[in-house]
């Protein structure tokens, strides 16, 4: 359980006037209770503004998965924990009922919360042996094809070995939390996100060369681009993009930190892949 709740960060999606309503009134419902509850909005155009406190409690994500991924790979260095209340669709990161929040915040005021930690990888882009790009995975890293439907040639190798290369439309490295998106839709593993482990799933291999794999977490593994012909992409996150050129190498490994997230219980995530699919129920 945690400590007492007394300082604790509201962030909403700009422009979602159901954000817009349902802040209001968490702030004010969070207020009235003595709680210093502050707010701001995720632009992903911009830095992030003065009102993320130097330290909170809590940061509450209003909006659906995408909104989550994004607060939390810029919020990371906070310390806090996340919960999400989901405005989307799937809610596989923001799991709260819009509904719910208000009986929520009464009991964890009252009694605390759980919190469970979820690996996050960062990454560097290595161009003829110096770093040009450093970014955090909450999700997935996609190495993939530009706009031309032209496979792409990519090396992998882990803490220093070469396992394979491989032909194919492109690469993901999912984390737990990530191997229910793309990954899975490649023919990856599903991954319990309180394992310590990530995927490695390539997109449409030609020839299928190349497995899914698994890999500690605590080991590196490094994707480099061996196609001198057509564009290559990284995609972060899938919310932001940058080219590759021949011989940049990717290089993975688990960040420092761990994402600290609210944990509704061993149930959660089996009722999640149920309600989406993901498991049959008799």
């Amino acid at each position: 359980m945690t400590a007492p709740l007394t300082k604790i960060l509201v962030v909403t999606k700009p422009g979602d006037d159901s954000a817009i309503s349902i802040r209001k009134e968490i702030v004010a419902f969070l207020r009235s209770r003595g709680v210093d509850a502050q707010w701001c909005e995720h632009r992903v155009d911009a830095e992030v503004g003065e009102c993320v406190p130097d330290r909170c409690d809590l940061v509450v994500i209003l909006g659906g998965d995408g909104t989550f991924i994004g607060v939390a790979r810029r919020l990371h260095g906070l310390g806090a924990p996340f919960m999400g209340v989901n405005l989307g669709r799937v809610g596989f990161l923001a799991q709260l009922h819009r509904d719910h929040w208000r009986e929520w915040f009464a009991t964890a005021l009252a009694d605390g919360f759980d919190v469970s930690r979820r690996l996050v990888l960062e990454y560097d882009v290595l161009r003829r042996g110096e770093t040009v790009h450093h970014g955090l995975i909450v999700n997935d890293l996609v190495v993939s094809r530009g706009e031309l439907a032209r496979l792409i040639r990519l090396s992998v190798a882990f803490d220093g070995m070469e396992i394979s290369t491989l032909r194919a439309d492109g690469l993901i490295v999912s984390t737990p939390s990530g191997s229910s998106a793309y990954g899975v839709s490649a023919g990856g593993p599903l991954v319990h996100t309180g394992l310590g482990a990530y995927c490695v799933t390539p997109v449409c291999p030609f020839l299928n060369s190349f497995k899914p794999m698994v890999f500690p977490a605590d080991g590196v593994t490094s994707v480099r681009v061996e196609e001198a012909a057509g564009a290559v992409n990284l995609t972060e996150d899938g919310q932001s993009v940058i080219g590759l050129e021949y011989g940049d190498e990717v290089v993975l490994r688990r960040a420092e930190e761990d994402l600290s997230v609210v944990d509704f219980g061993p149930r959660a995530y089996f009722e999640k892949l149920k309600k989406n699919g993901f498991l049959t129920e008799k």
